[in-house]
């Protein structure tokens, strides 16, 4: 794909997990003892307490690493080790031949790749690439890595492109009577056992395969099935029409590091795509490289660093960021060696002013930079948001914008309008490249003309930015290949229906507002009583220190009853939810939404005025599983159909969740460090 989209993955010993980045899967039990996986550790801030973060990483490839997972699970550890013998195989074939037309094969030691000396480098360049073949060309030496896509028929063809600089033809040797070799010393070769779990022994026909994933599918609510209201996280439709050219082989088969004059529809669709981004933020340069909004934030502030240093104000290392910025920005901070200050917000969930220019005057002979979200996470348009751009340039910051929420202000206003200098963007949230379980993402940034010489450089690929930070990514437009979905989403929108997209977007979370506010607090919102793209609703006069009490983690299982995403709860307050509802819902799904939450508060008020018992309750309980409610013993004070089907749209399209409530502590006991042993899931095979 031209440079991605693609997974990476970090083991460490057991001793380090608890400081590891990104996130942990525990094994724990539900209710009922049945096990049940959750989320275990996570080392983001905007999940933990701030000054206890460690990473700014986030599942941003989740999706790819499912990928990658699958074919392990449809290959299994023998369908791997046959695919591995035969990339080595034709790697070995192709240097016996080459080996035998006279060249040299440099490395004593290799798996898939060889070292070609000795051949006329720009002949055997020319020959290759007629024959629709790249090689990577190390000075005079050619480097040629094989995989499982590699044919017989490509092998002729690499020895032929070499055999014709001699003027002959070359002819490789496949052997099938010849036991496998690994051309390694032998404490290389592995002896011990690898994939061992049943999961990785049992899918092996593609019948199979399609079936188990499909159960897994199941598992999830998606939004196939309902509404997700996640607020932060933009969940918006992904249209197949945007998706479609990510399939098509011309892009998907295009290697990171082919040619540049091999590419030129990649370069046109970039070109026009930053064209667009400037636009849309009022920006004059755009770096599509990050791969990530988190990654964003970190090329954006070494690209806010890198000014500085170069105006000879090294010294400039603290970074001001408000309560209400968006989760990532401490801990990007931190990754980018600046030190950061955190300012007030106000009872209305604003910047307060006076905090902001006390701590701005108090540094501001290192005040390096901003970092501010807007809308903010708290759901509002910063009314002050101008001004607290000034304040932050007239004591020689930048400021940085969080673009997590952008999708309220595309086309309605832009980051330059409002005097930032640098902001990121979501691509996978306001331009509709799906989430994928949490990726993949890209996390571009847009900066204004006194930061462009800044942005990140390539050592591979020469991005023409003359004083630009090094690489953030590995390939020098990141994961090229889904950035054709953003560029067919601008493209069939248009400016006209972005504006659109963005005016639905506030409309439909104000309208959730307007039917939710008599029965759940607003926490906060703008002067005229309205709120940006998404809202956070208070919970907390429920959960009482004793006697009967209901939290936000009981409403947000109570809505998988209902067929309902859980909102995002805890964060950035905790005991609230917040919630996004995004442009591409319908008034009829908003609807069943809001019926939803209006029917589990009389459930609260239930328990909490005593007519529901305190412990033994439909909230409490939830999520209800088919297994329970078709059991033959009812234990509960309430009905079956109270548990499973509590508002009659609910039977039209029944989510049933596959486990009950989860045992946390459990789980965060419990780490997946290593595959259990196999007779630890001999029932559930």
């Amino acid at each position: 794909g031209y440079g991605g989209p693609h997974a990476g993955f970090m083991a460490t010993r057991e001793s380090f997990v608890r400081q590891a980045a990104g996130r942990v899967i525990g094994i724990s039990v539900d209710v009922k003892g049945d096990r049940a996986l959750r989320m275990a550790l996570q080392t983001r801030e905007q999940h933990i307490r701030r000054e206890k973060a460690t990473s700014n990483i986030c599942t941003a490839q989740a999706l790819l690493a499912n990928i990658a997972a699958m074919y392990a699970v449809f290959h299994g550890p023998h369908g791997l080790r046959a695919i591995a013998e035969r990339v080595h195989n034709m790697a070995r074939v192709t240097e016996d031949a080459l080996t035998a037309l006279g060249f040299t094969q440099a490395n004593s030691t290799y798996f898939d790749t060889i070292r070609l000396e000795g051949a006329p480098v720009a002949a055997v360049r020319k020959a290759a690439e007629a024959a629709g073949i790249n090689f990577r060309y190390l000075g005079t030496a050619i480097s040629i890595s094989f995989d499982e896509t590699t044919t017989i028929d490509d092998v002729r063809d690499i020895v032929g492109a070499f055999a014709s600089t001699k003027g002959e033809t070359g002819t490789p040797i496949f052997k099938s009577d010849v036991s496998f070799a690994l051309k390694a010393p032998q404490e290389l070769n592995r002896t011990s056992q690898y994939l061992t779990h049943p999961v990785f022994n049992s899918h092996h026909s593609e019948t199979k395969m399609m079936r188990y994933i499909k159960s897994l599918e199941r598992k999830d609510v998606g939004l196939d099935t309902s509404m997700i209201p996640l607020g932060s996280c933009t969940m918006k439709l992904n249209a197949v029409s945007e998706m479609i050219p990510v399939s098509w082989a011309e892009f998907s088969r295009m290697h990171p590091f082919a040619p540049v004059e091999q590419a030129k529809g990649y370069a046109q669709i970039f070109d026009e795509l930053e064209q667009s981004l400037c636009r849309i933020t009022g920006f004059a340069a755009v770096s599509l490289q990050p791969n990530s909004g988190a990654q964003g934030e970190f090329a954006g502030l070494m690209t806010i660093r890198a000014y500085h240093r170069d105006r000879g104000d090294a010294q400039r290392n603290i970074v001001l960021i408000p309560s209400s910025a968006h989760g990532t920005n401490p801990a990007s901070a931190t990754m980018a060696g600046l030190k950061v200050v955190v300012t007030k917000c106000d009872s209305n969930g604003n910047v307060e002013l006076g905090d902001l220019r006390a701590k701005a005057e108090q540094h501001k002979a290192s005040l390096a930079a901003l970092m501010v979200t807007y809308p903010s996470t708290h759901g509002v348009f910063e009314e002050d948001i101008k001004e607290i751009c000034t304040i932050i340039h007239e004591h020689g910051g930048q400021v940085y914008m969080d673009g997590a929420n952008m999708n309220a202000q595309v086309g309605l206003t832009s980051p330059a309008s409002i005097g930032a200098d640098v902001c990121h963007l979501n691509l996978h949230k306001t331009f509709a490249i799906p989430h994928g379980g949490g990726g993949p993402g890209m996390g571009p940034i847009a900066v204004a003309k006194h930061l462009a010489p800044y942005l990140p450089g390539h050592p591979v690929v020469d991005l023409k930015h003359a004083k630009g930070i090094p690489a953030v990514s590995a390939a020098p437009w990141g994961s090229a290949s889904i950035l054709l979905i953003s560029y067919g989403y601008i493209r069939m929108l248009g400016a006209e229906g972005m504006t659109n997209a963005t005016r639905y977007a506030i409309l439909n979370a104000n309208y959730l507002k307007a039917r939710l506010q008599p029965h759940y607090d607003v926490l906060y919102a703008n002067h005229n009583g309205r709120v940006a793209h998404e809202m956070i609703f208070d919970l907390r006069p429920f959960k009482r220190g004793a006697g009967a009490s209901v939290d936000e983690s009981d409403v947000a299982k109570r809505l998988m009853d209902y067929g309902f995403h859980a909102p995002t709860v805890s964060f950035p307050v905790a005991g609230t939810m917040m919630i996004e509802p995004t442009e591409s819902e319908s008034k009829d799904e908003l609807d069943r939404f809001c019926d939803a939450l209006i029917a589990i508060r009389q459930e609260i008020a239930a328990v909490v005025g005593g007519t529901a018992d305190a412990k033994d309750n439909v909230l409490k309980n939830a999520p209800h599983t088919a297994e329970e409610v078709t059991a033959d013993t009812w234990s509960h004070p309430y009905t079956r159909a109270q548990a499973a089907y509590p508002l009659p749209f609910v039977k039209a399209n029944k989510f049933w969740p596959s486990v009950s409530r989860v045992d946390n502590p459990y789980g965060d006991r419990n780490l997946i460090c290593a595959c259990p042993p196999i007779e630890e899931y001999a029932e559930t095979v």
